[in-house]
């Protein structure tokens, strides 16, 4: 490639790629602040990272001191680094005697107040009788004037945290739930309930093990914090890159090229990043440039990679925090969850990647030459070590120890890898370190023989790596910057417990289900009325109300998640869904990842839609027709949850079993219905397509999704004129004049 083109095609600086994922990523914007002031808030950092890491290896303190710990070192980075408002003269260096190291006098006020209330749930728990303040079991539900006090600060200053970090639109939605508490006798109908007494409410919000100190922190700051350590951490030693490298020999060379490349490299980055906007931006930035060069249009490169990276959150292993929160949910291991969502997430993919190839074909796209493709060979004698953190810690992750061990064993393997060579004996002090755990663990019966010496064998495999070792001050940057990404994520997690406090404590989950189910009910009857004709039932009744359910919800979810992040959005609406959902014969684990799906559908559904514009960013395109083409690019997904609430079998874990033919069957109906949907999409199968064959193969689409044989004959029958006239056409091009 000359380097008149690259010039042309503007390759963006890793700067210019930061800017873009500070832009657009929650929370990764913040403050300036002095030099001191950023040494000790990167101490603070570091000790975040450094006492998650440790917990999760040598055992957790009580939940309490443990969630109060990681609350109170949240608050002091969330206020330290983000403006009360996201004025750019907030953000900028000032010289102010109200001001300390840049930090205006009310968030060091703010901070403060945060850290007491976060740590006096744990000072107080045993009780504090200086104080007159009893043990913490006999203040529940009868909470002492120091509880209310401190219980009311802290539920404003999480609604604050999650403000700054996420914007106005989540806070707004907890204060609804709030009013709903307090303010129950004054609702309408099925909505009124007795109400809750603000003591009781401020005490059940403060106190574990529901609210604020609820089941959502304890996932965040015990597993999800420390997968996004790892994913940043393994990216940054090169896992990213050889994942990239992979994609572009396997998928480079054929039509469209590039475009596969970006699937294929996002399906790969997404098992290690739980981020779709990190997934955007770090594949991006080669893939993109690419498919413009190949001659893509700009608003749909950047759909390609939007729609792939959406994908992240939704791609075993390392899912999205949401995915953790459900396996606490249902009550299952996460290996469970894992196993359920490798269907789904092939199908997303197959969706995405189906689009990309017609496109390719519509367009008459090549592929790479051979000489643009690296070589398999110099690849993996490169990069070959730093696949062992991943394999480390799917290895733990899937012999049945907990997530947050199987995290702290990549991370470790990561670091090694990064860090320690054989050649050079001082930095052999990780491995050696790793070695030492291990063994001890060992003898302390944690592990056993065979994971004993698996893990023992991958930290000495890992220390061959022939790659340039990484320095501790790149490091140290790289565990900074994975705490940067999990500020969002934690002051989220924080927030949304009020939500699962509300619910739990009013049921109004299992009100707002009912009415779902009712209403869907009702439609559902006059339907049936206007489509049967005397005894011939083209659908069942309770087909029909099951299917106009998961429309209201999923379009509650797409509304919703303009402008909530996905956890906080499956959180909300789950508790919705499930009781809707259960009342009509759906799998638990069904409901769950529906609600999940299409609360990752709305990260790339305009108008708000972060990964898409992102990805608009790089490619310089217009960003809603970016966010355009990702959501059609995307609607594998969005058929996805639909094809495993009517065929669980898809989810192979599913309470209602699992059958090989049955799976295969529905399996083998579904991506026919991906691809029918993708060339309708694009308007080109074997040949272009006429809006009235788009539109047949569209519907036969739709069709093919609903899981039974007389539904497959109604597609065919439908897609058949198209099929019929797409042959013919071929035929003729084919012969010869």
């Amino acid at each position: 490639m000359s380097e008149t083109q690259k010039l042309d095609d503007h390759e963006l600086t890793a700067e210019e790629l930061a800017a873009i994922e500070e832009q657009f990523d929650e929370g990764a914007a913040v403050r300036q602040v002095t030099p001191t002031t950023g040494k000790v808030l990167r101490v603070v950092a570091l000790i975040l990272a450094f006492y998650e890491f440790f917990t999760a290896g040598f055992g957790l303190p009580a939940d309490h001191w443990h969630m109060g710990i990681y609350l109170a070192l949240l608050f002091i980075l969330v206020y330290a680094t983000i403006p009360i408002i996201g004025s750019q003269s907030l953000y900028a260096l000032k010289v102010s005697r109200f001001r300390i190291g840049n930090i205006p006098l009310y968030d060091l006020v703010f901070m403060a107040l945060g850290i007491v209330a976060a740590l006096y749930v744990g000072m107080a728990w045993r009780g504090i009788p200086a104080l007159g303040i009893e043990e913490q079991t006999f203040r529940m539900g009868n909470p002492n004037t120091y509880d209310v006090v401190l219980g009311v600060i802290i539920i404003l200053l999480v609604l604050d945290i999650a403000r700054r970090t996420l914007g106005w639109v989540l806070p707004l939605i907890i204060c609804v739930f709030i009013s709903y508490a307090l303010l129950g006798p004054y609702f309408p109908g099925l909505l009124q309930h007795p109400g809750v007494n603000f003591k009781t409410f401020v005490s059940s919000m403060y106190f574990p093990q529901e609210g604020i100190y609820g089941v959502t922190l304890w996932v965040v700051s015990t597993i999800v914090f420390h997968f996004v350590l790892f994913g940043v951490i393994a990216q940054r030693t090169g896992l990213g890159q050889l994942f990239i490298d992979n994609a572009t020999i396997l998928a480079g060379r054929y039509t469209g090229g590039p475009a596969k490349v970006s699937v294929v490299s996002s399906a790969f980055f997404g098992t290690i990043s739980g981020s779709s906007v990190a997934n955007t931006v770090s594949t991006g930035a080669l893939t993109i440039p690419n498919m413009k060069r190949l001659g893509y249009p700009g608003h749909f490169a950047g759909g390609v990679e939007a729609a792939s990276s959406a994908g992240g959150q939704i791609t075993p292993p390392i899912m999205g925090a949401a995915a953790f929160i459900m396996a606490e949910f249902l009550e299952v291991p996460y290996t469970t969850i894992v196993i359920a969502a490798i269907f789904p997430a092939i199908l997303h993919y197959v969706g995405v990647f189906a689009v990309v190839h017609l496109m390719a074909r519509k367009l008459n796209l090549q592929g790479l030459a051979k000489e643009q493709l690296p070589q398999l060979k110099a690849v993996w004698a490169e990069g070959w070590a730093n696949i062992v953190p991943l394999i480390g810690l799917l290895v733990v992750l899937f012999t049945g120890y907990t997530p947050f061990m199987s995290a702290f064993c990549g991370i470790s393997l990561a670091v090694i890898a990064g860090m320690s060579r054989i050649k050079q004996p001082p930095t052999l002090i990780y491995a050696a370190a790793f070695l030492a755990f291990v063994l001890w663990k060992f003898s302390d019966g944690g592990f056993d023989l065979t994971m004993t010496a698996i893990l023992c064998g991958l930290s000495l495999i890992a220390t061959l790596n022939p790659q340039k070792r990484i320095e501790v001050p790149e490091m140290l940057q790289a565990v900074e910057l994975g705490v940067k990404y999990s500020l969002a994520v934690g002051a989220a997690a924080a927030a949304v417990g009020i939500v699962v406090g509300v619910i739990n404590t009013t049921g109004i989950g299992f009100r707002i289900g009912f009415m779902v189910t009712q209403g869907a009910g009702n439609l559902a009857a006059d339907l049936y009325n206007m489509i049967s004709f005397g005894s011939f039932q083209l659908f069942a009744m309770e087909d029909l109300q099951l299917f106009i359910s998961l429309v209201f919800i999923a379009v509650v979810c797409i509304l919703m998640g303009a402008g909530i992040p996905t956890t906080a959005l499956y959180i909300m609406l789950v508790s919705v869904a499930q009781p809707a959902l259960a009342q009509l014969g759906v799998p638990p684990i069904a409901s769950h990842l529906f609600v999940l799906y299409y609360g990752v559908v709305s990260e790339i559904t305009p108008p708000v839609c972060t990964s898409a514009y992102a990805a608009a960013a790089i490619a310089n395109s217009n960003p809603f027709r970016t966010g355009l083409s990702a959501f059609t690019l995307g609607l594998g997904k969005v058929i996805a949850p639909m094809a495993f609430v009517y065929a669980p079998v898809l989810l192979f874990v599913s309470s209602t079993g699992f059958n090989l033919w049955e799976f295969t069957y529905t399996a083998t109906s579904c991506i026919a219905g991906v691809i029918a949907l993708s060339a309708a999409v694009v308007g080109y199968w074997l040949k272009p397509l006429n809006v009235m064959s788009r539109i047949l193969l569209a519907i036969s689409g739709v069709i093919f999704v609903a899981p039974s044989l007389t539904a497959d004959l109604i597609a065919l029958a439908v897609a058949s004129p198209v099929i019929v006239t797409q042959l013919i056409a071929r035929n003729r091009s084919q012969s010869p004049a």
